[in-house]
């Protein structure tokens, strides 16, 4: 009993703080992305590159095409930025952009802050 409710307090507590960043989002002037293009956004920002279309989709799990829809938006955005390969011209690779850098940065910055205020909160009982 005490190792369910303490499962669900942990659930509560982080799906509680990310539902808070993500209403904070959804009021922020930033576009909407999906799932998946921030998905890959963040994989290309987070892990060292060189990033290539096939390597994202590989990473990610989809089609090829799945990433360039997804890079077609991103890179309207200018959060990413694609380069062929001088070497290969086959490959694209897919680069960060410093506007991608600073979307990333107020995101994580929501992140932190309604991490913070969820866990400053007081606690709910389940009656609630």
């Amino acid at each position: 009993m005490m190792i369910e409710f303490e499962r669900e307090r942990a659930t509560r507590e982080a799906l509680g703080s990310w539902m808070e960043t993500l209403v904070s989002y959804v009021r922020s002037a930033r576009p909407d992305l999906t799932n998946r293009q921030m998905a890959l956004l963040m994989v290309v920002y987070l892990n060292p590159g060189p990033h290539t279309v096939r390597g994202l989709a590989a990473r990610l799990g989809v089609s090829k095409p799945v990433v360039t829809r997804a890079l077609n938006t991103l890179g309207a955005l200018n959060y990413l930025r694609r380069q062929k390969d001088e070497s290969d011209l086959r490959n694209i690779f897919v680069e960060r952009t410093p506007q991608g850098r600073a979307f990333l940065d107020e995101f994580a910055g929501m992140i932190v802050k309604r991490a913070d205020e969820h866990a400053r909160a007081p606690a709910r009982t389940t009656a609630e």
